[in-house]
């Protein structure tokens, strides 16, 4: 899945991982969408945001 980087905040959407590209500070993501990982997790551990690029 490939995401866009918007000018503004994706409403809804905290992230804290500042090194994201997507980060905005306020812990705000500007991707378009995210894609959360893996299809059949089953506790939120065991997930992982499949949209993270380091900046």
């Amino acid at each position: 899945m490939q995401s866009h980087k918007m000018n503004e905040a994706n409403p809804g959407v905290k992230c804290q991982v500042s090194s994201c590209y997507y980060y905005m500070s306020g812990d705000h993501c500007s991707a378009d969408r995210i894609e959360v990982l893996p299809r059949h997790a089953t506790t939120s551990s065991e997930t992982d945001c499949g949209t993270f690029t380091k900046k």
